[in-house]
């Protein structure tokens, strides 16, 4: 092989958005001001109408993104989330959301049974709508489930764009946890922003922590993350956008001016890979 020929880069093999979610009419009419908040912060005013799931999956086919995990949430319905998987199975892998608080074993069963009926790769946690940080006791039965189940976990790190306390978003929370759960894959989500050195230090204490870059635009990423991203933490990075708060294309146009490489990048877009779905 020349050097001219070993300078070729591969095209990738493909690109997994690992952090979307519907964003209809339906669940814009039940927004809370405290969730809405965060779309006036990041400048986004397009959501305000709702957006179809059609329109949704249209703006994924003309993106770099070959397959997305979509979730439902406390401000967006499951079933939401059913229909695009059963609309799209090609396209969408499946986070489920239960709600702990309508009581813990209800939550367990209802997380089973989503996960048994429907392509579903991990639970999504966003713990500061339930007023605690993710070591909180209610949290553990679904977390033993999700491992019994084979399937990960999907939790917000960092400051909170919503009105809601920041707190529970440190990723020290997320360290007694692994502690505790060290076979189950965690996927933190944001980047940890404003505690991205705490992030990093959880993910390379803990083999089975990963740092998603959802609702983090790459022009915005710390130096040190840049630096764990494209040397040693290369294997515990997942690309995500958090849509619609960030559009399919954009972080990706972004990502490509960071010159990561093609290892990194591979290992970056291949989320589907730590969520267990090779």
């Amino acid at each position: 092989m020349t050097n001219q020929e070993s300078d070729v880069q591969p095209r990738y093999v493909r690109v997994v958005d690992a952090w979307i979610q519907p964003w209809t009419q339906e669940v814009v009419r039940a927004l809370s001001p405290r969730t809405s908040h965060v779309f006036k912060r990041y400048g986004v005013t397009r959501v305000s109408a709702g957006i179809t799931l059609e329109a949704m999956m249209e703006e994924l086919e003309a993106s770099p993104v070959d397959l997305a995990l979509i979730s439902g949430g406390p401000a967006v319905p499951m079933k939401l989330v059913l229909h695009a998987l059963e609309t799209w199975p090609e396209r969408l892998i499946g986070v489920a959301a239960v709600d702990p608080l309508k009581g813990i074993m209800n939550a367990v069963r209802e997380l089973e049974a989503y996960v048994r009926s429907n392509p579903i790769c991990a639970m999504k946690l966003e713990p500061f709508y339930f007023w605690r940080d993710p070591s909180n006791r209610i949290f553990y039965p679904l977390y033993a489930k999700c491992e019994e189940l084979g399937i990960a976990v999907q939790t917000q790190v960092g400051g909170t764009g919503p009105l809601y306390p920041s707190s529970s978003g440190r990723p020290l929370c997320i360290d007694e946890v692994a502690l505790d759960f060290p076979d189950l894959t965690i996927v933190c989500g944001h980047v940890g922003t404003p505690w991205v050195e705490e992030m990093i230090h959880v993910a390379w204490k803990h083999d089975n922590i990963y740092i998603d870059t959802s609702a983090r635009l790459p022009k915005h990423f710390e130096e040190s993350f840049i630096r764990f991203l494209s040397t040693y933490g290369q294997d515990r990075c997942i690309y995500a956008s958090d849509w619609p708060l960030l559009d399919f294309a954009r972080p990706i146009q972004q990502l490509e001016k960071l010159e990561l490489g093609v290892g990194v990048r591979q290992s970056i877009d291949r989320g589907d890979l730590a969520l267990g779905n090779h």
